[in-house]
């Protein structure tokens, strides 16, 4: 009912777990899918990856947006490797899931301060999660001041433009600067870039 309310947006198929989904997804070829991540049988993640990992269209694969309480540690884990395009809260408003389906459809990701901040919450307190010097050089290394100033805004969770106000750049330059690092970091979308920008203390435990 909150889709087919916008003229913009129509739902083309329904699916009650994660089984189900894949096949939906193979079959209409969804921009969006708004995934559950707890489903009987195949799990949301699992079927994220599915869909990533075995699309059979030459077209891209859909952008995949999670919906989670961020209950679960090893979901919300997995479901950032599983190329995820973003994450919102279930009880999020209606206007706030039409807003980010459109956005993860602009290949852009859902990712809010608070989003953010929650994530890297979850992800610190996994056994694997730990700072390195190591990475933070190799990330250094292969983006230049500007990308880097722009990934440290990204991984707090503004936007583009509100990255574009805080650098003195255009909203074109900051999209194309974005783009830039998840290719030369190799990352699928923004959240990842959020933790490869924590996972290399470029975001300092105590900030908000």
């Amino acid at each position: 009912m909150v889709i087919e309310r916008r003229a913009d947006l129509q739902v083309v198929s329904e699916a009650a777990d994660g089984a189900q989904a894949v096949a939906a997804a193979f079959e209409f070829r969804p921009d969006v899918v708004v995934m559950d991540v707890r489903m009987p049988g195949m799990t949301g993640v699992d079927a994220t990856r599915a869909i990533v990992r075995d699309w059979p269209h030459a077209d891209p694969h859909p952008k995949i947006l999670m919906l989670t309480t961020f209950d679960l540690d090893e979901y919300v884990h997995a479901a950032l490797h599983a190329g995820a395009a973003g994450f919102l809260l279930k009880n999020s408003q209606p206007d706030q899931l039409a807003d980010a389906i459109r956005i993860v459809a602009e290949g852009e990701s859902v990712l809010s301060p608070s989003t953010t901040r929650r994530l890297i919450n979850v992800f610190t307190r996994l056994p694997t999660a730990h700072h390195s010097a190591a990475g933070r050089d190799d990330l250094v290394g292969r983006l230049t001041e500007r990308e880097l100033d722009v990934l440290v805004l990204l991984a707090k969770g503004h936007t583009n433009t509100e990255i574009a106000d805080s650098l003195g750049l255009t909203e074109s330059s900051v999209r194309s600067r974005v783009n830039r690092i998840l290719t030369r970091l190799r990352l699928d979308n923004r959240v990842q870039a959020a933790l490869a920008a924590y996972r290399a203390g470029l975001i300092p435990d105590e900030e908000p």
